[in-house]
């Protein structure tokens, strides 16, 4: 598969900002808050594959994935990557970091990166428990589980509609992002400004973030309000998105 083969909206013009959603929902629902920055830049929203009218991969993974997203980033673009999202843009941008204008992510599943903090030890064994048994699930019930576990904000309804339930079965067979091995090293090393956002609403996920920040010399912000679903803060997010971005030149 190649990045011409991903279903990607472009909205805008301006500095080319390239946004990966997470698991579950696509990338117009993950960005809906985030489509007026459209005034002053070029927002391309791919969807993942199996996501849209993104043909599927065998299985969601991140080191597949990953690939496709540095491809779509051309000539260079300012990077932007939320929850399973952040850890593909993670990897993308020490794939192509002299395309990478600036690496924004907001809470990484990549916890392993703080792994011995209890906390995080915690969160990673309910995850590898709640895999374990996701053939013995139906779609809704995993999807209530996996957002709990992650403080989602996300409304879970009683009967999922078709891109609910598709996006259920999508994670239920997804690589686990904390498996990712994060090149802390690279990301360290390349030159464009860094960003990294937490919610404040689960010690694993700020250790994690502190660990990743200090570990590659990004810039630490926190947004509170909706929990792991940081981007639907809305005008929070979007102003330091846009400070930013302003500031990466």
């Amino acid at each position: 598969m190649r990045a011409a083969d991903l279903d990607v909206e472009r909205l805008g013009s301006g500095p080319p900002v390239v946004l990966v959603h997470g698991s579950i929902v696509e990338a117009r629902r993950t960005w809906r808050r985030q489509l007026e920055l459209a005034g002053e830049w070029t927002l391309v929203l791919p969807n993942r594959p199996g996501f849209g009218a993104s043909p599927p991969l065998e299985r969601g993974d991140f080191d597949a994935e990953a690939p496709l997203i540095a491809e779509l980033l051309g000539d260079g673009a300012h990077l932007v990557g939320h929850s399973y999202g952040a850890v593909i843009a993670l990897l993308a941008a020490a794939q192509r970091p002299e395309a990478v204008r600036s690496l924004t992510v907001s809470e990484p599943g990549s916890l392993r990166l703080a792994a011995g903090d209890p906390e995080v030890d915690q969160v990673i064994a309910h995850g590898e428990e709640l895999y374990r048994h996701a053939r013995e699930m139906e779609p809704r019930e995993f999807l209530l589980m996996f957002r709990s576990g992650l403080h989602s904000s996300h409304e879970t309804p009683a009967d999922l509609p078709d891109w609910l339930e598709r996006g259920a079965r999508h994670v239920m067979h997804e690589r686990p992002p904390w498996e990712a091995d994060i090149p802390l090293d690279a990301l360290a090393a390349a030159p464009f400004p860094k960003l990294v956002i937490s919610g404040g609403h689960s010690p694993a996920f700020e250790a994690m973030c502190d660990v990743l920040a200090e570990r590659t010399g990004a810039r630490r912000a926190l947004i509170a309000g909706r929990g792991h679903t940081i981007p639907a803060t809305g005008v929070a997010y979007n102003a330091c998105l846009t400070e930013f971005l302003r500031g990466a030149g």
